[in-house]
C-alpha cells in the first residue's frame, strides 16, 4: 500500500495498538498525527519511529473526551498539513481486562456505562463532527473506528466496555450510510484480546490460554496484527467498502 502524500490522524497513538497503527502508516509513506493525552515523551518516541521507517509525523496533545480539545487537535492538524485523509479513532477511556476483578452486572452503576460511552462513542462522535467539514471539501476520506470482538462474542462479560463498543459499531454504520454519497467511508476494526497493552496486562494466563484454545489460529493478537486491516480499510484496496466491521481475532468470531 502506498500512503505517500496522505495525512493520517490516529487518536491515542503514543502506545499500544495506536502506536503500532501510526508506525505502520508511516512505513507506507504517510504523514501521521500522533495524538496523546499525557505522555509527551512516549508520543515523541512514536514520532521518531515513524520517521525512521520512512514517513513523517508530529505529536499533538489532546484529551479526546473533550470536545474543545478535539476541535483544537483537528484545527492544528489542518494548519500543519492543510488536509486530513484518514482518521483512526483508537483512543478509549482506560479499561482493565481483569476477569477476576471486573464488576458484575449487579454491581455496576449507570456511571460505569456512561464513562465508557463517553470514552468510546462521545470521543468518536465529536472527532467525526470536527473533521467532517475538511473531508466534505475534498469529497473523500476514510474513518476507521476501533471496536472489539466482544460485541459479537462476549467471552468475558465486560458489560460497560462492550456496551459502549456495540454502540460505536451502530454509530459507524449510520454514519457510513449518510456519508457514502459524499465519498467518505466509515468502517470498524474489532480486535480480540491484544497483548501486550496496558488494558490486557492484568489478564490472567489461564484466561489467555482459554482464549487461545478457542481460537483457530491458536494465539492472541499482538498490536501489529491490528495494523494490516486498518491500513486496508484506509486504502483504495477497500474503496467500495463502508459500514463494515472486520474482526481481527484469529477466527474466534466468524461472520
Amino acid at each position: 500500500m502506498n500512503f505517500a502524500g496522505k495525512v493520517v490522524l490516529v487518536t491515542g497513538s503514543s502506545r499500544g495498538i495506536g502506536a503500532a497503527i501510526a508506525e505502520a502508516f508511516a512505513a507506507e509513506g504517510a504523514t501521521v498525527v500522533v495524538n496523546y493525552v499525557q505522555n509527551a515523551s512516549a508520543a515523541e518516541d512514536v514520532v521518531a519511529k515513524c520517521k525512521e521507517v520512512g514517513g513523517d509525523a508530529t505529536a499533538i496533545q489532546a484529551d479526546v473526551t473533550s470536545g474543545e480539545q478535539i476541535q483544537l487537535l483537528v484545527d492544528q492538524s489542518l494548519q500543519d498539513f492543510a488536509k486530513i485523509d484518514v482518521v483512526v479513532n483508537n483512543a478509549f477511556k482506560p479499561y482493565t481486562f481483569d476477569p477476576d476483578n471486573r464488576k458484575q452486572f449487579a454491581d455496576l452503576d449507570w456511571q460505569d456505562y456512561q464513562g465508557q460511552i463517553d470514552g468510546a462513542l462521545f470521543s468518536t462522535y465529536t472527532m467525526c463532527q470536527a473533521v467532517l467539514p475538511a473531508l466534505k471539501k475534498r469529497t473523500q476520506g476514510s474513518i476507521i473506528n476501533i471496536a472489539s470482538d466482544l460485541v459479537a462474542r462476549p467471552t468475558i462479560p465486560y458489560h460497560d466496555y462492550t456496551t459502549a463498543k456495540s454502540a460505536l459499531i451502530g454509530f459507524s454504520r449510520n454514519l457510513a450510510a449518510e456519508l457514502g454519497p459524499l465519498g467518505i467511508r466509515v468502517n470498524c476494526v474489532a480486535p480480540g484480546l491484544v497483548y501486550p497493552t496496558d488494558a490486557s496486562r492484568k489478564t490472567k494466563e489461564r484466561i489467555k490460554e482459554m482464549i487461545i484454545a478457542q481460537t483457530p489460529m491458536r494465539r492472541i493478537a499482538s498490536p501489529e496484527d491490528v495494523t494490516g486491516p486498518v491500513l486496508f480499510l484506509a486504502s483504495d484496496w477497500s474503496r467500495f467498502m463502508t459500514g463494515q466491521t472486520l474482526y481481527v481475532d484469529g477466527g474466534l468470531v466468524m461472520k
